[in-house]
């Protein structure tokens, strides 16, 4: 199959261009909205701040923390989901079909119903707690029967244990129904109102699990080989298994930590990256991660205005941009790319 990006040169340009693409995606995110801002005042504002100025408060107090989180959130779940289909040699793998996101916001949800939490803290470890659990769950239901692990079989326990944490957030929901305002920003998905002092405690979290992500990339390939012809080259499977699901737990939870639950990311962006480098997750996770913080970038400034002056969620946006994609993917079956 050929790709757009096929030689080592061309792949290092392409990176480029996407880093070209990720900054115009992060302009875009802190001067479009309901009170446009010019560039030129956007440069002031960090240049030259003016305290009496609403547009340099908004700048400075709003949209600078929305486009960091976004681009945090999209680099994390985007990286997450290429290696969620690696491990499991799925291409329907991601934390959002699979339950781990869905996991994940099911504790902080039972967090804000039965113990009243409020520390970002305190969300980051029981995010972290739910997608591990739903992770072990989706990989034993999985792996039961005769033939073990199977893509389709994978598919349906994550289906499965999606459909039951998100019954069990809903039940919550109805019986504590004082949270339900605040719960519902975990179900729907949402950058909006979140500050940067929010991201700061599990932001190096989600920076080791880039950096380990990244050292992955050769492991990876030699993974997908195959886990006989893996140990025959002397790779240590179990540890580099390991190490990938940790590195999944860390990003999606984090991500649904700080966002709540926004899917399809994880799902969409390493086939479009496939499309374009290939199959070496060397060149998969870096290109993943960048495509993955524009993609949501874009899908937040389009968020903003379908039903001006409110916005959609954009946990929705990236479900009605996710959802024929992944019935797309479906239909082509579980082939290998």
């Amino acid at each position: 199959m050929t790709h757009l990006f096929s030689g080592r040169t061309a792949k290092g340009l392409g990176l480029i261009l996407g880093l070209c693409l990720l900054i115009g995606s992060f302009v875009s995110s802190i001067v479009f909205g309901q009170t446009p801002i010019p560039l030129k005042t956007a440069v002031d504002a960090f240049l030259h701040f003016d305290g009496q100025s609403t547009e340099h408060i908004i700048l400075t107090t709003s949209r600078l923390s929305r486009a960091v989180i976004a681009t945090v959130i999209g680099a994390s779940l985007a990286v997450a989901g290429a290696l969620m289909q690696a491990l499991t040699r799925n291409p329907l793998a991601s934390p959002s079909v699979f339950g781990i996101n869905s996991g994940a916001v099911f504790f902080v949800v039972m967090g804000l119903s039965f113990f009243s939490m409020s520390s970002l803290t305190d969300y980051m470890w029981i995010a972290f707690i739910g997608a591990g659990i739903a992770a072990v769950m989706v990989y034993f239901l999985g792996s039961l029967g005769r033939d073990g692990l199977s893509p389709i079989k994978i598919v349906l326990a994550g289906a499965a244990i999606n459909a039951l944490f998100v019954s069990l957030s809903q039940a919550l929901l109805v019986i504590s129904g004082q949270n339900l305002e605040g719960a519902l920003f975990w179900l729907a998905g949402s950058v909006a109102g979140r500050s940067v002092e929010m991201l700061l405690p599990i932001l190096p979290f989600m920076i080791v699990g880039w950096v380990v992500a990244f050292l992955l990339g050769q492991p990876v390939n030699i993974l997908t080989s195959g886990d006989d012809i893996a140990k025959g080259l002397g790779q240590r499977t179990i540890v580099v298994k390991a190490l990938m699901a940790v590195v999944i737990i860390v990003l999606a939870g984090g991500s649904v930590a700080v966002g709540g639950s926004i899917g399809f990311i994880g799902l969409m962006v390493p086939h479009m990256v496939r499309g374009l480098v290939g199959s070496d997750y060397r060149w998969i996770i870096p290109y993943s991660a960048i495509l993955g913080a524009s993609l949501l970038l874009l899908a937040d400034v389009i968020a903003r205005f379908i039903i001006m002056p409110q916005e959609v969620p954009i946990g929705v946006m990236t479900a009605l941009i996710g959802t024929p994609f992944f019935i797309y993917i479906a239909r082509r079956g579980f082939t290998k790319e």
